[in-house]
């Protein structure tokens, strides 16, 4: 099962990165690549269970399912539940952790999933660049930094 990673560090408090990115519906505030985002059956964002409806710049349409939520651990886990993406039991995590020297905040992001042995590469360069790198890059322009 691959695993696509990428991680950052980010010049603002850990606390002030995970108050963005905790909200499991607050995508198109900081995600440049997502243009509209709902919680579907009025659950709360971060409600375990809760599924987020979003649209991709490109008009694609994901729904992602959030199985693991934790403010102290500042991180959360999710899955997809519609993609489309050629990916099977694909399953994210996004933390958050303070790093203590000069205040600032260790952010990385990863998934593990199956997919065709031959797509493999493109998959892991997809995720851990455009997707999670993406994401860096728009919560640094979101957090001014």
């Amino acid at each position: 099962m691959p695993k696509a990673y990428a991680s950052t560090v980010i010049d603002r408090p850990a606390d002030e990165v995970w108050a963005v990115i905790r909200d499991f519906n607050g995508l198109p505030d900081w995600n440049p690549a997502v243009t509209s985002s709902k919680i579907e059956d009025g659950r709360a964002a971060d409600q375990v269970g809760c599924v987020r409806s979003f649209h991709l710049a490109d008009g694609a349409h994901l729904r992602e399912r959030l199985l693991a939520f934790s403010d102290v651990e500042m991180s959360m886990t999710y899955n997809f539940e519609k993609t489309p993406f050629a990916v099977e039991n694909y399953l994210a995590t996004l933390r958050c952790t303070e790093v203590t020297d000069g205040n600032r905040c260790f952010v990385e992001w990863w998934t593990h999933f199956d997919c065709d042995l031959a797509r493999r590469e493109e998959w892991l360069d997809f995720f851990s660049g455009s997707v999670f790198q993406g994401g860096f890059d728009g919560l640094r322009a979101r957090l001014h930094c």
